[in-house]
């Protein structure tokens, strides 16, 4: 049997994992209030359980990606699939902040993984021209986890137990809803693994794609070269891949804020509560959007005869000159302008996420794309740690409680920052997002990522 658009259907997978990841990772910030409120938990030991996660991604990206060159795309994505279902069920259990926080370094140590993994697939099974708009698929697939967690898990944290499966009461006590979500959030990965299993081949190692299918991919340059990943040194010595990091470094940060604690602010600055906050789905559809066009608008950029870097690096432009209405989110009155503004901005994150990501797989050779990937993607995860604890000095004012090693050292390292912002609310933070992505375009073209070719 063979299946017509096989590589259709292997994105589509990949998409479901990406569905999951962000379910299992967005269950902690929709509840966070109630999570909070019964392990006593104040938003700056909420900012560094948010950073033990960020902590793991960092350290898993830098190998996860090795691993993905190493084992495979189907047997990496596996383990990490499983490693961080399980990660997520045992969040049901936690007793504390200590627990809390070991659960979720644990889920960032499986979740990076599935990323440069993703990355790998559609160096392998898609030309270049079509790359862009496959990566913006399974990035939406992020979007639609985080949009559909709040209508999975607040049902599931505010369900009566006592009248209704009072089993789970006796197993978790008063506080069963949100250790419910968290179990059964993490049993749909497993789920996920089978047809993985099944279907999951390299395209010319597969028996169910079809003739035409493998001529298009491999005409395309999609045969994976012979030899071995790039060593350390050889990565860390190509110049786009320090471009690329700090790129990210620079912007990804604004996506983290609206996952991490954007619901945080619309509870304390335009007074939604819990069962309220499934208004977010806007802020994920936008993201959806974003991710589908920005891989959408370079295609046709490549198709009609652009170098994929330089159409890449358009799209981006065009992100960059949409990011400014930033600052007038805290501005306008009323939560419908405050979610219309929010929209726009998330819109053009995303599509500038899809494109940068994108000349990552146009630049490297396919047998150290994983690797490269989860090097630049590094930089990701740093800049959401420096962006966790700015928006949580920012919010929170002065330390009452002796700081952790996190709060320690970024306050040895960025003491007078966090001194001038400390207690100023979240309206610095949007004033500060208005040049995130214009500053970091202007480092990329400046450092002629735009003359950037895979190396022979």
């Amino acid at each position: 049997m063979k299946f017509r658009g096989l590589r259709w259907w292997i994105l589509a997978l990949v998409f479901l994992a990406a569905v999951l990841n962000y379910v299992d990772r967005q269950t902690l910030f929709v509840l966070a209030p109630t999570i909070q409120e019964d392990l006593g938990m104040d938003d700056r030991e909420y900012a560094n359980v948010v950073n033990l996660f960020l902590l793991a991604y960092t350290f898993a990206y830098l190998v996860s990606g090795k691993l993905v060159d190493r084992l495979g795309t189907r047997t990496g994505t596996a383990i990490f699939v499983v490693w961080w279902s399980l990660a997520n069920m045992a969040t049901a259990w936690v007793q504390g902040i200590r627990s809390m926080g070991a659960c979720r370094f644990l889920l960032g140590l499986g979740e990076a993984g599935i990323w440069p993994a993703a990355s790998k697939a559609v160096s392998e099974w898609f030309p270049a021209r079509e790359r862009a708009l496959a990566i913006g698929f399974y990035t939406m697939g992020a979007t639609v986890g985080a949009a559909l967690t709040p209508y999975v898990v607040i049902p599931l944290a505010t369900f009566d137990y006592a009248h209704g499966l009072s089993f789970f009461e006796a197993w978790f006590g008063r506080e069963a809803g949100w250790r419910v979500a968290f179990l059964f959030t993490g049993l749909a990965g497993f789920l996920w693994l089978v047809p993985w299993l099944l279907l999951y081949r390299r395209p010319r190692e597969s028996k169910w794609i079809t003739a035409g299918e493998l001529a298009l991919i491999e005409g395309d340059g999609g045969v994976m070269p012979a030899g071995k990943s790039w060593p350390w040194k050889e990565v860390f010595s190509f110049r786009p891949v320090w471009l690329l990091l700090f790129g990210r470094l620079l912007t990804d940060p604004v996506w983290y804020f609206y996952q991490f604690w954007f619901a945080k602010f619309l509870g304390s600055e335009r007074g939604l509560d819990q069962k309220s906050l499934t208004i977010t789905w806007v802020v994920y559809a936008a993201a959806g959007v974003g991710s589908l066009a920005g891989g959408w608008l370079s295609g046709r950029l490549v198709k009609r005869g652009r170098s994929p870097v330089a159409a890449r690096l358009l799209i981006m432009l065009g992100c960059a000159c949409l990011m400014p209405l930033s600052f007038f989110i805290t501005k306008v009155s009323g939560l419908s302008g405050t979610m219309i503004l929010t929209a726009c901005t998330v819109f053009a994150s995303l599509a500038w996420l899809i494109n940068i990501s994108a000349i990552v797989v146009d630049v490297v050779p396919k047998h150290s794309v994983g690797t490269v990937f989860s090097v630049v993607a590094a930089g990701s995860t740093l800049g959401g740690i420096a962006m966790n604890m700015v928006v949580a000095a920012m919010v929170s004012g002065p330390a009452t409680k002796p700081g952790g090693f996190l709060d320690q050292g970024f306050q040895a390292a960025f003491g007078p920052l966090i001194g001038l912002v400390a207690g100023k609310g979240y309206e610095p933070w949007f004033l500060v997002m208005m040049f995130l992505h214009p500053l970091a375009l202007l480092m990329l073209w400046l450092g002629g990522i735009h003359r950037a070719r895979v190396p022979s």
